[in-house]
């Protein structure tokens, strides 16, 4: 069995309705498609942050939010998942979406985020007494690029977030840019390959070769000349990359049933290897436990596997390969 410390956690992002339309075959453009919705809790940092609570973290999640029904739903999912809840509410707002059309084998085919709220998220609350105290107390860092680029880099600036692990959730192409201010003071940036690429674009100004052509040990130096200390890039069913200062280590993730919902892995990933991490697990053993906990979410019609717990990741364990080392 896994062996994982308590350990204290703030995050701060997203934290909003996530709603998920799958469709019943191939997508046909221009035209309606028979499928299904669903709707629940999501936000790259708030499934993060309920997987880390089940991980056996004292989780604190810090988000705006809308006085509406959705704010509610996302409110219970942090009760149920054991993590502490400091919204600030705006009650003549909305709570935040995302929206996403799913083909039948998972894969996405377009989404909206509707995410406008968060805004008002602004740095001058990142030196809210309270908050900075939390901080203070906490072991690690997470935050998640819903957040404007000013505001997360106020956050990792914080004096008193120096000596924790300060880590970021990329979330998408358009948005990870947000981070491109703070990267010198991330320890740890989670992030897939087209996210990566577009990093690397908006720093240099040079487009990064195809992200799915491009081999998985260029990431770190790339990803390392713009100041970034750590980070874990993923490839889908790909090879997974994790770095760290001068060490990098690879993992093919095993195969799994091609209809997958993939919603919510990636924010599992990160939250297996955090927790990992934060317990003084290697590079490489906090990767594994990454994509273990990634397999727990990939079984699950949830973005957050109830089902995600320290014993459970354990099993999953064994059936995730040794990582690589590569030499960078």
């Amino acid at each position: 069995m896994s062996r994982l410390a308590e350990r204290i956690v703030i995050t701060l992002g997203g934290a909003h309705l996530d709603r998920r339309g799958r469709i019943a075959g191939r997508a046909v453009m221009g035209a309606s498609n028979p499928g299904s919705l669903f709707e629940e809790a999501g936000g790259g940092g708030f499934n993060a942050a309920r997987n880390l609570a089940r991980l056996g973290c004292a989780v604190t999640m810090v988000s705006p939010r809308g006085g509406d029904a959705a704010g509610d739903l996302v409110s219970q999912a942090a009760v149920e998942a054991g993590v502490e809840d400091k919204a600030f509410v705006f009650l003549d707002r909305q709570t935040p979406s995302y929206t996403a059309i799913l083909e039948d084998d998972g894969n996405l085919v377009i989404a909206i985020a509707d995410m406008d709220l968060y805004r008002l998220f602004g740095p001058r609350r990142v030196q809210q007494r309270a908050l900075r105290e939390k901080i203070a107390g906490a072991d690690a860092l997470l935050t998640d690029a819903n957040l404007p680029a000013e505001t997360l880099a106020a956050i990792v600036g914080l004096d008193e977030a120096r000596g924790r692990l300060r880590a970021g959730i990329a979330i998408s192409p358009a948005k990870v840019v947000r981070f491109l201010p703070s990267l010198g003071q991330l320890d740890c940036l989670f992030m897939n390959r087209a996210e990566a690429a577009a990093l690397v674009a908006a720093s240099t100004g040079v487009d990064a070769e195809d992200p799915a052509t491009a081999k998985p040990q260029d990431w770190p130096k790339r990803l390392s000349r713009l100041g970034l200390g750590g980070g874990v890039v993923t490839a889908g069913g790909g090879p997974v990359l994790a770095f760290s200062g001068n060490e990098a280590v690879l993992l093919q993730p095993p195969e799994i049933d091609g209809h997958a919902d993939v919603t919510g892995a990636g924010d599992a990933l990160a939250a297996g290897f955090l927790a990992a991490r934060l317990s003084g697990f290697s590079l490489g053993e906090s990767l594994r436990h990454g994509v273990a906990a990634s397999l727990i979410t990939l079984a699950s019609p949830l973005a957050v596997s109830q089902r995600m717990s320290p014993a459970l990741l354990g099993e999953a364990l064994e059936a995730v390969p040794q990582a690589l080392a590569l030499a960078i």
